[in-house]
């Protein structure tokens, strides 16, 4: 009976949460070790499939570079990375698509259908959602390595509407129907921004932002972004942490009301951060807004 109890009272702890963001939008980047492992997939997509049935409008937006990387891998052709970006030529073009809006995508939406949950994957060229323009790294052409100039949200607000979560592939078009692989931290940011979310949440492979980066224990539970110029300077934030947290601060500029870098390798760490006191990870906000 002991047992029944507690989590009575876990759902009694919860109802606040529930009630705050109940019809809120919460745009989720999905990638890493949390798409790799089937526990941990399982239990991210059983998180998101809670959230949408306590009232909540998810939306995902997921990666796939490892899953790229195989596939070129079994056809011997050689991924080539500058900073950080995969220079993408017409071949590796048509392979990031198959995978990104292919296998990945749908296999997404069909385990969110099997937690009976309702949910439509697509690409950000479905509706022209995603418009962009090509991306270069240090003057180099990058090929269809793309930027987004535009998004336009219709499609997503129609899908949520009518009860379905949207489930988004990194790929856009342009005026000229070309094809671009675009980051999908970037994606999910414009995508954030453009729906207002009160949330964006970031499922990494680190427990969020170090203050000593040889301590797993010194999380920094959160950070306004007044601080960022501070924390760079004094190396906290330093290396592949400083383009994801110059994100955060714009998608915080841009109208999201909280951004979230979680460790998706922890079994329903959405969960934790959404319906708990004390939250995971490292959340990013502005000081002085209104809600504070």
């Amino acid at each position: 009976m002991d047992k029944y109890i507690n989590q009575a009272k876990t759902l009694i702890d919860a109802l606040p949460y529930i009630q705050m963001f109940n019809q809120k939008i919460v745009v989720i980047k999905y990638g890493g070790s949390a798409m790799e492992d089937d526990l941990l997939e399982q239990s991210v997509i059983k998180d998101i499939a809670l959230m949408k049935f306590v009232g909540m409008k998810p939306v995902v937006v997921h990666g796939g570079g490892r899953r790229i990387t195989e596939l070129m891998d079994r056809l011997g052709k050689e991924p080539v990375f500058v900073d950080g970006l995969r220079v993408t030529d017409d071949e590796t073009m048509e392979m990031a698509e198959m995978v990104l809006s292919g296998s990945i995508n749908k296999k997404i939406v069909q385990l969110f259908q099997y937690a009976g949950t309702k949910a439509v994957g697509i690409s950000g060229k479905d509706g022209r959602t995603l418009l962009a323009s090509k991306k270069e790294a240090n003057g180099r052409d990058m090929g269809w390595v793309g930027e987004i100039n535009q998004v336009n949200p219709d499609l997503l607000q129609t899908l949520m509407a009518d009860d379905f979560i949207p489930v988004v592939a990194p790929i856009a078009t342009d005026d000229c129907n070309h094809t671009y692989n675009i980051n999908a931290d970037y994606v999910a940011s414009a995508i954030a921004a453009s729906l207002k979310a009160e949330k964006l949440v970031y499922l990494t492979d680190v427990e969020g932002v170090l203050r000593d980066v040889r301590d797993k224990s010194t999380v920094l539970s959160q950070i306004d972004i007044a601080d960022i110029p501070r924390y760079k300077k004094e190396g906290m934030i330093a290396g592949g942490m400083i383009p994801k947290i110059d994100n955060c601060a714009a998608s915080i500029r841009a109208g999201v009301k909280r951004v979230h870098i979680l460790d998706g390798r922890l079994e329903h760490s959405l969960l934790l951060e959404v319906f708990t006191t004390s939250g995971i990870g490292t959340m990013i906000y502005q000081g002085g807004t209104d809600d504070d």
